[in-house]
């Protein structure tokens, strides 16, 4: 199962000046970037749904060339839910009345169908009056061409393409658009990570399409190319050292029987060496005692 709420949560976090500058120039306009400030995540109950809510991103910052602070508040739909703007109102209502600060409130939509475009206003109405018009922002990917993103030195650009409105038989060039791009924008390893593994999780190809991709590839200068290849290969070596992982766990599964989770997350913790050592030791363990002991030594 895919995590889309820890994987946009992660994007757009590390990257929120971009994600204005991309989608909200005219707010990143009036905010003052030396002051946002990531505010811990705010739970909602509905009781009358019987769910539990929790934002997903907040962020407060003060106006620039101005007195006062406001919030924005960003909310990524996976999955298309109805009445979803009486959601986006209620969070609205809810973070102005704690924070007494007014609130920019966005909706990044990432489901692919359907494709109906999503309204952005609730409206509290009665026949003689309009008590309350709530308008909120709306970045429906599902809704945008890939195309107009090609020549953006953004990272979102980068990521987002890989969930706009692709035809199928467009699917590998956008993957090597996506990675052409990243390749252009000079970021760390990390980032560089974080956002090519974003574009692998939503963009895997069929064996037809990968020889598709690797053709778009081959048509770069060479310095352009051996840039996008290094991406793919790191992609090829995380996937060999997740193998390694979960044959590793089910070895163990089978040797010692379930283990606990944090026992389980410990062992996701290590590195390529510790886990090949890993994998040979076991074959002498017959309880999770031995397990336990074997890990407590890497600390010694």
């Amino acid at each position: 199962m895919i995590d889309h709420d820890r994987l946009f949560k992660e994007l757009i976090s590390t990257f929120f000046i971009e994600f204005l500058e991309l989608f909200f120039p005219q707010v990143l306009a009036y905010t003052d970037t030396s002051s946002i400030e990531f505010l811990d995540k705010e739970i909602f109950t509905d009781v009358t749904e019987g769910e539990e809510y929790e934002t997903d991103i907040l962020v407060k910052a003060r106006f620039l060339n101005k007195d006062g602070h406001f919030l924005i508040h960003i909310e990524n739909q996976s999955y298309k839910q109805g009445k979803f703007e009486r959601r986006m109102y209620r969070y609205f209502a809810r973070l102005s009345e704690k924070h007494a600060l007014p609130v920019y409130s966005i909706a990044v939509l990432s489901y692919d169908n359907p494709r109906t475009p999503q309204t952005n206003i609730y409206r509290v109405e009665f026949l003689d009056k309009t008590v309350a018009v709530f308008d909120f922002a709306v970045v429906q990917l599902n809704q945008l061409n890939w195309r107009h993103f090609v020549q953006k030195q953004n990272p979102i650009a980068a990521a987002l393409m890989a969930k706009m409105n692709i035809a199928r038989k467009d699917r590998p060039k956008v993957k090597f658009e996506c990675l052409r791009l990243l390749s252009t924008l000079r970021l760390d390893k990390a980032r560089t990570k974080m956002i090519s593994g974003f574009v692998d999780t939503y963009l895997k190809l069929n064996q037809a399409e990968e020889q598709i991709f690797q053709s778009e590839i081959a048509k770069l200068e060479p310095v352009k190319q051996e840039a996008v290849m290094e991406i793919v290969t790191s992609w090829q070596l995380q996937g060999r050292e997740e193998g390694k992982l979960e044959l590793v766990l089910r070895l163990l599964n089978r040797k010692i029987g379930l283990m606990a989770p944090d026992v389980e997350e410990r062992i996701r913790t290590l590195t390529v060496t510790q886990l090949e050592n890993l994998a040979e030791a076991l074959l002498d363990f017959t309880t999770p005692e031995d397990l336990a002991n074997w890990l407590n030594n890497l600390d010694i």
